[in-house]
């Protein structure tokens, strides 16, 4: 069985990666934060600890990496800690690999569309455009990503750049959560930020499939946008909502939900994804609401 190393494991999308590499016969190994207990098949071990990731690395002797451990809650208080886990946990993560002779088939690298800022009269957003970023978060990826190019002649790299997704166990201090927490426990007023922004939201079913679809391609040294194609505007998406609970909800604006430089429209191409591996995501964002809904 060819072993796949997946920092994050125990994330969102951490684990419905892992059911879909396990579903098609991939022994998982992942790595979780140190102070977790680790659970079967994971390893507890701190990427910004160089010596402590490459005594894992050595121990496990994966195949493949995907790399998805990272802070990526864009309003966190530490700015350095997006820089120490971002780019040098990242950097760790490469130097270890290569400092115990890994040989690696593939190697999936996490960045963020929010790489690309608040690019004017652009609605779907290519690879090409030219970044752009507005947070500590979007800038700490895309050093890793500039990072991760200068070991292009090293190992085979895909570096990822996923817009918005959610589905069936996101956290609720993220957006799309929050507002189907409650509809689903029948409140009649929520407190949001901009109501006018609009994003690509894709199932994060659809985006577990995308990466092991990398995962199993002969691509390498390139970037690709993981997304649906498909932009909602925030109203738009409670719409949704109301029609599947039944009810209208009252929407009030909170200035201290509102954030500094909030990036109005994030739509994203998925031309390169399809072209590349044939991928085109099947499920929809009203079957995403509604599985969230009822879970």
């Amino acid at each position: 069985m060819k072993k796949v190393l997946l920092t994050g494991i125990d994330g969102f999308t951490g684990k419905y990666i892992k059911d879909e590499l396990i579903s098609r016969g991939y022994d998982v190994i992942g790595l979780v934060y140190k102070e977790k207990e680790p659970k079967l098949g994971q390893i507890a071990c701190d990427i910004t600890d160089k010596k402590s990731l490459q005594a894992c690395l050595n121990d496990i002797r994966p195949n493949y990496i995907i790399h998805l451990a990272a802070l990526s809650f864009v309003a966190h208080k530490d700015q350095k800690a997006f820089y120490d886990v971002n780019l040098f946990g990242s950097l760790n993560l490469l130097e270890a690999a290569k400092n115990i002779g890994l040989t690696l088939d593939k190697v999936i690298m996490a960045s963020s569309a929010n790489i690309y800022g608040n690019p004017e009269n652009v609605r779907k957003i290519t690879e090409d455009i030219p970044p752009s970023p507005v947070s500590h978060y979007a800038m700490s990826k895309l050093s890793m990503e500039y990072m991760t190019r200068l070991w292009f002649d090293s190992y085979p790299i895909i570096i990822t750049r996923p817009f918005n997704y959610t589905g069936v166990g996101q956290e609720e201090h993220f957006l799309i959560p929050k507002i189907v927490s409650h509809f689903k426990n029948g409140k009649d007023t929520i407190e949001l930020g901009n109501t006018h922004v609009a994003r690509d939201f894709s199932d994060v079913r659809d985006i577990a499939k995308a990466y092991v679809a990398l995962l199993e391609s002969n691509v390498s040294s390139e970037t690709i946008n993981l997304c649906s194609g498909n932009v909602y505007y925030l109203n738009d998406i409670i719409s949704k909502l109301e029609d599947i609970a039944g009810y209208n909800i009252n929407v009030t604006v909170n200035p201290d939900f509102v954030r500094p430089n909030e990036i109005e429209v994030l739509g994203g191409d998925n031309y390169k994804l399809e072209k590349i591996v044939g991928f085109k995501p099947t499920i929809n964002i009203e079957k995403t609401l509604s599985d969230m809904f009822y879970a």
